[in-house]
């Protein structure tokens, strides 16, 4: 997909068609929000939209950002009793799970990931890295 706002309404509906195509339908609620909390911070840090702003690096400092990703990728995997859900982008910088600000309009994304999966986590990859969650099949 790429990377676009709108890129969230996308990869949640084909998350929950490809649920239903599988007869998953009991998960689509909560791999629907898993999918749009992980989308959405890959395309927050990832660098790659151009509607949000990027920060301006300090002069003679190097743009952690420059290697953005021209795509976010959604694989999904399906093995029972296990569904995989996984986001690649090319941002090298771990996932960081915040105290919740329960005033604040942004930083639960990934407490509402770990609430809503058996388990999460993340892994390097030479060019980026992948955010995943794990749930349990009916």
């Amino acid at each position: 997909m790429q990377p676009d706002p709108e890129s969230v309404t996308e990869a949640r509906h084909f998350a929950i068609s490809r649920l239903c195509e599988w007869g998953l339908g009991a998960l689509t609620d909560d791999l629907g929000l898993v999918v749009s909390e992980l989308v959405t911070n890959a395309l927050r840090h990832s660098g790659g939209v151009k509607a949000w702003p990027r920060p301006v690096p300090p002069p003679g400092s190097a743009d952690p950002l420059g290697s953005a990703p021209a795509a976010i990728r959604l694989r999904l995997i399906h093995e029972a009793p296990w569904l995989l859900c996984g986001i690649l982008d090319a941002s090298p910088s771990a996932p960081r799970r915040k105290q919740p600000d329960y005033i604040a309009e942004t930083g639960r994304g990934l407490h509402l990931v770990e609430s809503f999966s058996e388990r999460w986590g993340w892994r390097s990859l030479p060019h980026g890295k992948i955010v995943w969650a794990l749930f349990r099949t009916p």
